[in-house]
C-alpha cells in the first residue's frame, strides 16, 4: 500500500535549485519540516515556506529517525536533504533500516562521483565505490586493523582497477595518496581530485601521481578517482614454495614448510571473511597465505623474536597484503585486544602452550577451528592432554614428507622431519527450530 505522506529524501547538489527537477523543487517548497546538514539547509533556505521547521542533522544523525516519526505523527510533510544520490553511501539506507520502507520516497540526483567521472572522461560502470567518510583514525600505517577509516580502501586497491572515493574532512585526497605510497602502490595508480563541483570555485585536477598529491592541500568538499596505470598482479594464493619467503639466515627453517602449510590451511577451514589469529608467526608464511585467502577477512599475527618480526614484515610487503596485522610480543599478550577468531594457528607457543590453548578455546567463535603444529613429543603430549582436560573435540594428523634430491645423475628421497598437526573444533551454533508455519 502506498503511504499517503511519505518522508521525501531529496538529493541535492551544490548548485542549489539548478540541480532540482520541477517535481523535486515542488516537494521542497511544500515541506512543513526540512532536515539537512548545515550546508544544504543554507543553500536552499530561500525555497522553504515561511512556516517550515528545520532540523540540522550535522552531528545529530541519530535524531533524524525520531524527527521523521514525529513529523509524520503530526501529519506534517517532511523532506530530508541529502547530497547527490541518497542511496549511494547516503542517508537513505540509514533511514530505511530504522523506518518502514513504505514510509520513504527517494528522489535521487546525480552522484558527485558521476559528475567527477564526467569531468575527466572516466567510464565508471566497472569501478568500485568506496566511502572513507569515517571517524579520523589518523594516517594509514601498513597492518592497520579493520577499524581504521581507510581500511576498506586499502583492501579495495588490491582487488580493483578503478575506484571512486567519497572523502571526508579527515580522510583527504593527500592522505589517500600517502596510503598508496605506504602500501607500495605509488607507481601503480593515478588519481584525479574534483573539488567543489557545481560551484564557482569548482576545480578538477586530473592525472595526478600519488607522490605529488601526497604533499598538496585540496579544497573541501571533494571526491577522488583512482585508476591503475599498471596491470593488477594476479598472485598465487595457496601453497607457495618455501623459497618465496624470506627466512632467517644462515639457518633457514623458521617457516612452516609448504606441505605442512597446505594441510594446516586446509584444516583451518577458512572462509572469505574469516578472522584469523597466527600465534608464533615466525616468517609469517601461514598468516600471509591465510590473508590472501580471506580477502574480506583479516589476520592478526604475533611473534616474540624481533628479528623474525622484521622478516615477517618484509614478507608482508613482498606479498602486498593489507589485511594482515603483525605485532611483536609473546602470546597471550595482545590477544585481549583482538576480536574473537574464526580460526587460530599456533606455530609456536613460547613455553605457554597449555594456558594458550585454554585462552584460544575460550575465545574461538562457534564453529571455529584451532590448528597447531608440533615437532616434539613433549609439546604434542601437552596439547592433547590439555585438550582432553578441557573436553574439546580434537584429532591428530602426522605428516611425513620426503623431497627428491639429486645424487650424481639420479635422485633420492630426503625425508623431512615428521610434523604433528593437531586440530580442535568449537561446536557450531545449533540451527534454530522452525517456528509454527515455517516447515511444520
Amino acid at each position: 500500500m502506498t503511504d499517503p505522506n511519505p518522508c521525501i529524501i531529496l538529493g541535492v547538489l551544490d548548485d542549489g535549485i539548478a540541480s532540482l527537477t520541477p517535481v523535486a523543487l515542488a516537494e521542497l517548497r511544500s515541506a512543513d519540516v526540512v532536515i539537512g546538514a548545515t550546508r544544504t539547509l543554507a543553500l536552499l533556505a530561500a525555497e522553504f515556506k515561511p512556516s517550515a521547521q528545520t532540523h540540522d542533522l550535522t552531528g545529530a544523525l541519530s535524531h533524524v529517525p525520531d524527527w521523521v516519526r514525529q513529523a509524520r505523527a503530526d501529519d506534517l510533510k517532511v523532506v530530508v536533504l541529502a547530497t547527490g544520490d541518497p542511496l549511494c553511501h547516503g542517508i537513505a539506507s540509514y533511514l530505511a533500516s530504522r523506518l518502514c520502507l513504505s514510509a520513504l520516497k527517494v528522489l535521487p540526483n546525480l552522484s558527485t562521483l558521476q559528475l567527477a567521472c564526467a569531468r575527466v572522461g572516466l567510464a565508471w560502470q566497472e569501478a568500485r565505490i568506496v566511502s572513507v567518510h569515517a571517524a579520523d583514525a589518523g594516517e594509514w600505517q601498513p597492518g592497520s586493523p579493520p577499524g581504521h577509516g581507510l581500511y576498506a580502501l586499502a583492501q579495495a586497491l588490491r582487488a580493483h582497477d578503478r575506484l571512486l572515493v567519497l572523502t571526508s574532512p579527515a580522510n583527504t585526497p593527500d592522505r589517500i595518496a600517502r596510503l598508496l605510497l605506504a602500501e607500495g602502490l605509488g607507481e601503480d595508480f593515478q588519481l584525479a581530485v574534483a573539488e567543489r563541483l557545481l560551484t564557482p570555485d569548482e576545480r578538477v585536477l586530473a592525472d595526478l601521481c600519488p607522490a605529488d598529491a601526497a604533499t598538496q592541500t585540496f579544497a573541501d568538499p571533494n571526491v577522488v578517482l583512482l585508476w591503475r596505470c599498471r596491470a593488477r598482479p594476479q598472485p598465487q594464493l595457496f601453497g607457495l614454495p618455501d623459497a618465496c619467503y624470506q627466512q632467517r639466515q644462515p639457518d633457514k627453517g623458521l617457516i612452516t614448510k609448504q606441505e605442512v602449510r597446505a594441510v594446516s590451511l586446509a584444516r583451518l577451514q577458512l572462509r572469505v571473511d574469516s578472522r584469523v589469529w597466527d600465534i608464533g608467526a615466525g616468517s609469517g608464511s601461514v598468516g600471509l597465505e591465510a590473508a590472501r585467502l580471506c580477502v574480506q577477512g583479516h589476520v592478526w599475527a604475533i611473534e616474540k623474536n624481533a628479528a623474525d618480526v622484521a622478516i615477517a614484515q618484509s614478507n608482508q610487503r613482498a606479498f602486498g597484503v593489507s589485511n594482515h596485522t603483525l605485532v611483536q610480543g609473546k602470546a597471550p599478550e595482545h590477544l585481549d585486544t583482538w576480536p574473537d577468531p574464526d580460526a587460530v594457528f599456533i606455530g609456536g607457543s613460547g613455553g605457554e602452550l597449555g594456558a594458550l590453548i585454554e585462552t584460544v578455546l575460550a575465545r574461538l567463535r562457534p564453529g571455529g577451528v584451532l590448528v597447531m603444529n608440533f615437532v616434539t613429543l613433549e609439546n604434542l603430549a601437552t596439547a592433547t592432554q590439555t585438550l582432553a582436560a578441557l573436553g574439546a573435540s580434537w584429532d591428530v594428523l602426522q605428516l611425513q614428507a620426503a623431497r627428491s634430491q639429486p645424487i650424481l645423475h639420479m635422485h633420492r628421497m630426503a625425508a623431512e622431519n615428521p610434523v604433528w598437526v593437531v586440530c580442535a573444533r568449537q561446536p557450531p551454533l545449533p540451527n534454530p527450530s522452525p517456528t509454527r508455519g515455517e516447515g511444520l
